[in-house]
């Protein structure tokens, strides 16, 4: 077998070295909180990888090491630009939903399974509550956490992809683990909060505010991403009440054209809305007590590939 680069490879080599893809995207998403991009950063790891030279590549001893390395490098220098890109962002911008690996495949949902290395491993981890509060921390503590506390890399590796000390990104790590800690609501078994998001969608496709209101804690948010392409409120709505009444007017408008499906998003309970057959729309939850206290509703077509069938 020939590499990119004209090298004579064995099965095995070139099948260790694209094996690890899997991993990379997992670890590109995680960090970059979007599924195009992570995909991108993987394509342009691969792309240094087979533009060096064969004996270029024999002296590196762990390739999959080297492949993490370069990966991790390239979400870095994203996320020091991801921020100027978001205040030009039209509205909220919420993480790219991703739905249950069994739901879809080859960007489609209810396609033919997938290449395993494709699929974003779903934990908690990835769970739409995470995501956004990585949004909050600096590049680096993002890192530091995903690489740390997720793929279990040793703070010395992580200090040459971060270019600061081992020391440095403990820190980091301990930093950012105390605003997860400070965010994250106490545990619901993923019965009940499925409980909660049918009785939800059952009230919404019945325009019943009352009920929607008891869903909803008083003090709940909810914040829509269209990315300036679908119309979306572009501030987030507080309070249960207000929202009750925006999505129970939302579900009247569309009634006998809009579907709702009870659907895994980002490993969590959630809602998908098909409008005329085409997903219009990913929910996503969070419940503390029985009751949600943030909704995230991500209408941005760009950011539903995934759930969009063929």
């Amino acid at each position: 077998m020939t590499d990119h680069s004209g090298h004579d490879r064995s099965d095995a080599e070139l099948g260790a070295i694209v094996s690890e893809r899997r991993r990379l995207i997992n670890l590109a998403y995680r960090l970059l909180g979007s599924l195009a991009d992570a995909e991108d950063v993987v394509q342009e790891t691969y792309a240094r990888w087979y533009a060096m030279s064969r004996a270029q590549q024999d002296a590196i001893e762990s390739p999959g090491a080297w492949l993490s390395k370069v990966a991790g490098r390239i979400c870095l220098d994203l996320l020091g630009s991801a921020r100027a890109r978001r205040e030009r962002y039209v509205g909220e911008w919420i993480p790219e939903p991703v739905p249950e690996p069994g739901q879809w495949a080859n960007g489609r949902l209810g396609a033919a399974p997938a290449d395993p290395a494709d699929r974003i491993t779903l934990d908690e981890s990835v769970s739409m509550a995470f995501l956004v509060v990585l949004e909050s921390m600096t590049p680096a503590e993002r890192v530091a956490l995903v690489l740390h506390d997720v793929f279990r890399y040793p703070f010395a590796e992580i200090a040459e992809i971060t270019g600061r000390t081992p020391a440095a990104c403990r820190q980091l790590a301990s930093s950012a683990r105390r605003r997860i800690r400070d965010a994250a609501p106490p545990a619901v078994p993923p019965a009940r909060q499925a409980g909660v998001v049918r009785n939800f969608k059952e009230a919404l496709e019945a325009g019943d505010v009352g009920a929607l209101v008891g869903l909803l804690d008083p003090g709940a948010t909810l914040t829509v991403d269209g990315g300036g392409l679908v119309s979306a409120t572009l501030h987030p709505i507080v309070g249960g009440e207000r929202i009750a009444r925006y999505c129970a007017d939302l579900a009247v408008r569309a009634r006998g054209l809009t579907r709702l499906l009870e659907r895994t998003v980002n490993g969590q309970p959630g809602l998908v809305a098909q409008y005329e057959g085409v997903t219009s729309t990913v929910y996503a939850f969070e419940i503390t007590d029985g009751r949600i206290t943030h909704i995230w509703a991500v209408r941005n077509p760009e950011k539903l590939k995934s759930w969009t069938d063929g």
